[in-house]
Parts: C-alpha cells; structure tokens; sequence
C-alpha cells in the first residue's frame, strides 16, 4: 500500500493510523512537559509519588499476612498505583516512555532526561522510606511477612533469573504507561493500572522502586537486612529496569512512530533548550 493511499485512511494526513498518530502527540506532549518542570517540582512530585506507592504496600502487606497468597497481595497492591495515577505522582520508573520519546522527537534535552530520572528517583525513595517506616509501627505483627518478602529480593545472587525478573519489572511499568496513554478513558486507564500492579507484585517482579520499599519495611521492623544487601540488589535492579522499559516498549514503540517522529525533529530546533528552559 502506498504512503499516499495509507494517509487517506486517516482523517489526519500522518503516514500512520489516526488513533496512533493522536496517542504519538500526547506522549511526546506528556513527555516534553514532564521535561520541563522545575527541579523542586520533580523532588516533590516524586516525594508523594513514593508517600502513595506506600499505600500499595500497606495493602500488600496486609493481604499477604492474612492468606500467604502472593497474587491476592498483587492485586491488592494496585491500590498504590491507582493512587498515583488519580493523584498524579510519579514512579522513576514510568518515566522509560513518554520522556524519552520526547527527548528523541527534539522536545527536550538528555539533561532535562536525567534530572527527571533523578530527581524522580530520590523522591520516590524517600518519601516511601518514611511511609513504610510508619506502617511498621503501625503494624508490628506484619514483621515476619515483610522479612519474608525482602529476603526474596536480597538473598539471590545475581543470575539469569534475576536479571530477567528485573527486565520484566521495567517492561511492564513502561507498558502500563504505554496503556494508559492509548486511551481517553479513565475507567480503561485504571483497569491497566490494576494489572500493572497485580502483575509486578503478585508475580514478585524485581522493581526498583517497589521492592525497595519493601526491603526498607524490613530494615525498619528490625529484620537482618541490610541497606548494604539493598544496595547491592537496588544497583543491578535498577539498570535491568531501564533497559527493560526502554528497549522492550519504548524502542519498538519508536520504531512504529518513526515517521512522526523525524517529522517532529526537523520540526524542533537543533537545541531543544532554544524552546524550552531547562526549569
């Protein structure tokens, strides 16, 4: 088929579907804004970002204490995303897609990029750091369940498992994203939400950003877990996430939309910091 006739399908002239070339817009908007937010911004955004995930690891705790069951907890865990979804935080790593989307169109900057990705990241850890720590107390007898599940994270050496696990965690994060931007719906953004949730926790997925969380929980109900063994984990947890999101979704996703994105790059000026300020 050719490009003249694939552009009359559409009501737009895109040489792509109309449904794809509208979500292409949003993400690299969405993108392009997150980009430009100020540093405080993005610490404080990412600060209740990780206040809100600890309630899904409030939820998840207290479904595994009560069952044992590992796939209820997941889908009791959704709570937290759903939560940060509503409430409009952020996860570091729900950041693999529409940033860098919008990096590669021209829309912003590799610096802007990583002081998204760090500040993300440090709000995250902190302010989830501080939510478990008042969970713990509120909830003492939860002790043995969240030793149990930190000790899953910590022990393994790094394998081919683990690795993989990692890569899973990140794709599926980035995949819930991808959802959530293909549709208008928010009854439909949530139902995405709920099963990016049920899967990364029900099946015990390594995830940076939530399994840290968790770990944390342990160290503060006094559990022998170390924020040595944490960092050793959270290092090669948190490259297999990056490469799993971006390289499983958000690769294969530009691919798709290369067309629209060289448009936008001949679109955009050479330094994507002429149009917007660096915040």
């Amino acid at each position: 088929m050719s490009e003249e006739r694939r552009r009359e399908l559409g009501e737009s002239d895109a040489p792509v579907e109309e449904e794809l070339s509208e979500s292409f817009d949003e993400t690299i908007t969405e993108g392009a804004e997150r980009l430009n937010r100020t540093g405080r911004n993005v610490l404080v955004t990412g600060l209740f970002g990780g206040l809100e995930i600890g309630l899904g690891i409030m939820a998840y705790l207290a479904v595994l204490y009560e069952t044992g069951d590992h796939l209820l907890a997941g889908l009791a865990f959704s709570v937290g995303l759903v939560a940060l979804f509503l409430a409009h935080s952020e996860l570091f790593t729900e950041n693999f897609l529409m940033p860098v989307a919008a990096v590669v169109a021209r829309e912003g900057s590799l610096r802007q990029l990583g002081k998204l990705w760090g500040g993300t990241l440090l709000g995250n850890l902190v302010g989830g750091w501080v939510f478990v720590w008042i969970v713990m107390q509120a909830f003492p007898q939860w002790s043995d369940t969240v030793s149990e599940a930190a000790h899953h994270y910590v022990d393994p050496a790094i394998s081919l498992q683990t690795v993989t696990l990692a890569v899973l965690g990140g794709s599926t994060i980035t995949l819930m994203s991808r959802m959530q931007q293909g549709t208008q719906s928010d009854p439909a953004k949530i139902v995405a939400t709920v099963i990016g949730g049920f899967l990364l926790a029900g099946l015990q997925l390594f995830h940076s950003i939530l399994d840290s969380l968790l770990i944390f929980a342990a160290i503060h109900s006094g559990a022998d877990v170390t924020y040595l063994q944490w960092l050793g984990w959270f290092g090669y947890t948190l490259l297999f996430n990056v490469l799993g999101g971006i390289v499983l979704v958000t690769l294969l996703r530009l691919v798709r939309t290369k067309e629209l994105i060289q448009e936008r790059r001949e679109a955009s000026p050479a330094d994507p910091e002429d149009a917007h300020g660096d915040g």
